[in-house]
């Protein structure tokens, strides 16, 4: 007997567990960021340490790749800031205590922070398992703004106004709030992104979720929140920063014509999804999903023997809702990734 089709919260909710990441990535992940925030530690005594990213929110994907995380300098004498010191020697100091600390356990470390933006770059040369891309680590040397909300952290030779501790809890708030359902849907969300343009940063779409109104519950209903706010949202202007610390925006990765077309499409799919599987078609329901999501690996295109059969059930029964339905057997074959059925599972 052929079982029942799963609804898309069910399809979903399995579809995310196929992208998160490892407990064995998580905790070598752990021990590396342990690693290099001890040895910043040796050099800034008095100083204290902040995690943030995917690992720090809970969100990561696998395969697990980087860390970040920063050093919040103490500077009692007030000599680095905005029109004071640049960055330049505390990045240098930081560098050489990484690599000094960890060249032991990590023979081929490779350590970057002159002209880059923001971070030192650590390249471990040494994947977290065979076959992984090789395993980095972003460290930030900050300091605190004694006068305002956040940190001053590098801008090339000199420094922008940030507040990545107050990010960091915010996430954690939002991820206790809804049970986790916040850190899920991010996962999804940036999973999407990635596979359909890459148009968004991560920190994007964290912000604008943060601003959604994201509850706990349904991933569904999570991600068809955040699709509408981040319309809406990005229809009047880029990102602010959800801290209101940073007075830059969060610049897009594409024109802001292409990133809503992109929204506007996914978010047209997901409301597809969602009326089919309320009208009885999971299967064509799921096709919408996996249509979206583009990955055939984490979700993929339902069997096309049951494309077909559903379809002609759909196409016999037109609907207010769906119009005169187009009838689904006239997909080609080729066109369907041929999966078994759930019930052959």
């Amino acid at each position: 007997m052929v079982q029942p089709y799963p609804t898309i919260e069910h399809v979903v909710n399995i579809a995310r567990t196929k992208i998160q990441v490892t407990e064995e990535e998580l905790a070598e992940a752990r021990k590396r960021r342990t690693a290099i925030a001890n040895a910043l530690h040796i050099a800034f005594p008095g100083s204290r340490h902040y995690y943030n990213g995917s690992v720090a929110h809970g969100d990561a994907l696998t395969p697990l790749t980087d860390v970040d995380l920063g050093i919040v300098i103490a500077d009692p004498d007030g000599e680095y800031g905005p029109g004071k010191k640049g960055p330049a020697a505390l990045q240098e100091r930081a560098a050489s205590a990484i690599r000094r600390e960890l060249a032991d356990t990590y023979e081929d470390l490779r350590i970057e922070f002159r002209g880059r933006k923001r971070s030192i770059l650590i390249r471990f040369r040494d994947p977290i398992r065979p076959g992984l891309p090789d395993f980095t680590a972003d460290v930030i040397v900050a300091i605190d703004n004694v006068s305002a909300e956040g940190l001053f952290i590098p801008r090339f030779t000199s420094w922008d106004r940030s507040a990545p501790e107050a990010h960091t809890r915010m996430i954690a708030e939002a991820n206790k709030r809804t049970e986790a359902v916040f850190a899920r849907t991010i996962r999804l969300l940036k999973h999407w992104n990635r596979m359909n343009g890459d148009t968004l940063c991560t920190w994007n779409i964290k912000a604008l979720a943060l601003d959604a109104g994201i509850t706990g519950g349904s991933l569904i209903t999570a991600m068809r929140t955040w699709f509408d706010y981040a319309i809406t949202s990005l229809q009047q202007g880029e990102t602010e920063d959800p801290a209101l610390v940073s007075g830059k925006p969060i610049k897009l990765k594409a024109t802001r014509t292409e990133v809503l077309g992109r929204l506007r499409d996914a978010s047209a799919r997901l409301e597809k999804a969602v009326e089919l599987d309320q009208a009885g078609f999971p299967v064509l329901a799921c096709k919408e999903l996996a249509d979206m999501f583009n990955d055939p690996n984490m979700l993929p295109v339902p069997a096309h023997a049951d494309l077909l059969r559903e379809g002609a059930r759909f196409h016999a029964k037109p609907s207010k809702t769906f119009g005169a339905p187009t009838l689904i057997t006239s997909t080609p074959a080729a066109a369907v990734t041929p999966v078994r059925s759930w019930g052959e599972r």
